[in-house]
This record gives structure tokens, C-alpha cells and sequence, in this order.
């Protein structure tokens, strides 16, 4: 009796594509819940009105880890640029200095930052 050995070979990689199908069906299913979490969280924010919850809904400190960290220190307690932790600066010159970058600080336009974004930063940075 000669069984073919294709036959047990092409089950295995059926049974693998299904469970790599089924497996990203599941994460796709784990994002969507977070999506709907997060908006219901920013809907709340919005209630409480103010410029709280406009900048309620930005991820500052994700914005600043992906643009400022690599200058200003993990912990924005300083580095190649200044600390920016506990800033004194007033939230205009705060903006002034982002936007028009000073020494050797690039400029950051509003395509790159928006103003929404860079108001939650100085907030963020003030609160550390």
C-alpha cells in the first residue's frame, strides 16, 4: 500500500493559511474595539467642553517621542536641545520657537504640527 505523501503535505499548509486567516481576522476584531473605546472617550471630552477637550483628543506625548525625543532626551529633561520639561517659556514663544526654529532647532510648519497638536505639546510640556 503506497500512500501518497502530498496528500498529509497540503492538508498541513491548508490548516496553516486558515489559522494565519483566522488569527488576523482576530487582531483586526482587537483594533476595532480600541477605535470604538477611543471614541467614546473623546466624545465624553468634548462635553466637558473648553480647549481641554480639543487637545483632549491629540497624543501629545506620542507627538513629542516622535519629533522632540531624539534632541530634547527620552525624558525632555534635556539633551542636544534643552530640556523641555517643565517649560518656562510662554506658550508664545513656545509656538514661536517650534515654528520658526531657533539655532540649531528646525522649523516645524503646520503641515508637520498642527496648531491643535502644538498647543496639547506646550500643555504637556508644561506639566511635566
Amino acid at each position: 500500500m503506497n500512500k501518497n505523501p502530498i496528500v498529509p503535505f497540503l492538508l498541513i499548509i491548508f490548516l496553516g493559511i486558515g489559522l494565519v486567516f483566522l488569527l488576523s481576522g482576530l487582531g483586526s476584531t482587537d483594533d476595532g474595539e480600541e477605535d470604538v473605546a477611543t471614541e467614546e472617550g473623546s466624545e465624553g471630552s468634548e462635553e466637558s467642553g473648553g480647549d481641554e477637550a480639543s487637545s483632549g483628543d491629540v497624543d501629545a506625548e506620542g507627538i513629542a517621542r516622535d519629533n522632540c525625543a531624539s534632541c530634547h532626551g527620552q525624558d525632555f529633561s534635556g539633551g542636544m536641545g534643552p530640556a523641555l520639561a517643565g517649560t518656562s517659556l510662554a506658550e508664545e514663544d513656545f509656538t514661536t520657537t517650534v515654528r520658526e526654529g531657533q539655532g540649531s532647532m528646525p522649523a516645524f510648519s503646520a503641515d508637520q504640527i498642527a496648531d491643535e497638536e502644538l498647543t496639547a505639546l506646550y500643555q504637556f510640556f508644561s506639566e511635566q
